[in-house]
């Protein structure tokens, strides 16, 4: 499936900064994510058990795409496709930036990142909270000067900050409660607080100190929670979920439905909850100094939280809580209320920023623009699909491979996702598993308990539709999953 992009005039907006009322300004951009926060976790999307007031309050005033899905769900993936527009195997980001691996992965400063393209066209910009893109750095030095362990890393002033001017960052880190980042030197600033405070603290200090200047602002905020250690939330947020009794989706097992879980969705709810107030400290914002209209405000995820669903935790898997993420586009006066459901995928973010800003896209982009649908203008070229994968990313896993003489980008799982089926081929994640076909029909089985294992002689032609899109994705991104195509 090619690229389908848009080109119109440069849209501006009125505001009133308060000195200069009328003038003609270029629109800001804000764009909020966090971690492991699953489209479920939404209080207006009434499914589970959060409390989420200023989001949904954001959602009545936003264009909500109700078919947004992680392309890859596991962090470093995602955030490579938000950056550059192109999918995880052509950046090379085909697991997390870690240790204990031949390849140090990263992502290379040769790419063209959206604050590159931000940068050049006269935007100040700002990344603040979790970055997960660099190389850790013990993977170079046993103990390196910045402090950073495991998968940290200190990313200093340069390339490799890919055209973002402000810098408050870490590479991963999940210590919420105690966190600590990094600007311009090695030293680390441990501010003492819950970690999405902080961010928010210095966001609202970024967005003072540009409001008034001549030159718009692009300000990525990533938040880390509601990402594990599930604990790590503060108390005044867990004392409104520790005695509530947890309604558990379907499809938890019952041997998952332990006190011990009740425990974890209740943290997870509350992490949720202090997101919502954080998030809602940068929309009063907006609205006290009159930014509503000119500030394109995003509010999204990396990918979902699985929270006991097919007796899972985490990520990384095919099934909804891991896959479906929010998505929200909310601009007064120009975006209108609604939902969309248009397919959206991970490589989709950075095109379609650009472009409802007014900025050309980059050739190397491989997703699409979905300008017209948050403007909603008709497009007779909207897919009604998308790609979706997972590669084997362990050292084990890796190395069980490469001892066969095998590469373990041929395995995990590879499939198709639409707004009615979810089709897998899964491969497995070491040498000795059993390829399989799965699909499953989410309007029919929303809780994705019965999925029809596929025969190799299926003549269902909705799998060999299936087989056919997904055999063109593998050519067209030059992956080299195994699979028999002459069936």
């Amino acid at each position: 499936m090619e690229s389908f992009r848009v080109r119109v005039p440069f849209v501006l907006s009125y505001f009133d900064s308060g000195k200069q009322k009328g003038l003609l300004m270029k629109t800001n951009l804000i764009y909020v994510f966090a971690d492991q926060w699953r489209y479920h976790a939404m209080g207006c999307v009434n499914q589970d058990q959060v409390q989420t007031p200023n989001m949904d309050q954001f959602a009545q005033e936003s264009l909500q795409f109700d078919h947004a899905y992680s392309t890859f769900p596991l962090c470093t993936p995602h955030r490579g496709c938000l950056m550059t527009g192109k999918y995880p195997l052509s950046i090379g980001l085909w697991t997390n930036c870690k240790i204990g691996l031949e390849e140090k992965l990263m992502l290379k400063p040769q790419e063209t990142c959206i604050g590159n393209v931000l940068k050049d066209s006269g935007y100040q910009t700002a990344y603040i909270g979790k970055w997960h893109l660099d190389a850790s750095e013990q993977n170079f030095c046993e103990h390196p000067e910045s402090g950073a362990e495991h998968w940290d890393a200190y990313t200093p002033p340069g390339e490799r900050r890919q055209g973002f001017d402000y810098w408050l960052s870490y590479g991963a880190c999940d210590d919420h409660l105690n966190p600590h980042y990094w600007q311009d030197t090695p030293e680390q600033i441990r501010p003492g607080k819950w970690s999405a405070e902080y961010e928010t603290d210095k966001a609202l200090e970024y967005m003072d100190s540009h409001k008034d200047k001549d030159e718009p602002f692009a300000l990525f905020v990533s938040y880390n929670p509601p990402h594990l250690p599930y604990e790590l939330v503060p108390d005044r947020y867990y004392e409104k979920f520790k005695d509530m009794p947890v309604n558990w989706r379907p499809n938890v097992p019952e041997e998952k439905r332990t006190p011990e879980m009740e425990v974890i969705a209740r943290q997870y709810f509350a992490a949720v909850y202090g997101i919502d107030e954080q998030f809602g400290r940068i929309t009063q914002y907006l609205k006290e100094h009159g930014m509503e209209e000119n500030t394109l405000v995003v509010l999204s995820a990396d990918h979902g939280e699985m929270l006991g669903s097919h007796g899972r935790m985490s990520k990384n898997v095919w099934y909804e809580e891991s896959i479906h993420i929010p998505l929200l586009f909310r601009q007064k006066g120009r975006i209108h209320p609604g939902s969309c459901d248009r397919m959206f995928a991970s490589p989709d973010h950075m095109p379609t920023l650009l472009e409802l800003l007014d900025l050309s896209v980059p050739d190397t982009c491989e997703g699409m623009s979905h300008k017209d649908a948050v403007l909603g203008e008709e497009s007779a070229d909207a897919p009604d699909y998308m790609f979706l994968c997972s590669y084997p990313g362990m050292p084990e896993s890796v190395s069980a491979y490469a001892a066969l003489g095998l590469t373990h980008k041929a395995h995990g799982w590879r499939g198709i996702k639409t707004p009615e089926y979810t089709y897998v081929i899964y491969n497995g994640y070491m040498p000795d598993e059993k390829q399989k076909e799965y699909l499953y029909d989410d309007k029919k089985d929303p809780f994705q308990l019965n999925p029809e294992v596929m025969d190799r002689d299926s003549s269902d032609p909705r799998i060999l539709k299936f087989r056919s899109l997904l055999k063109e994705y593998l050519a067209k991104l030059n992956d080299p999953f195994l699979w028999d195509w002459e069936r």
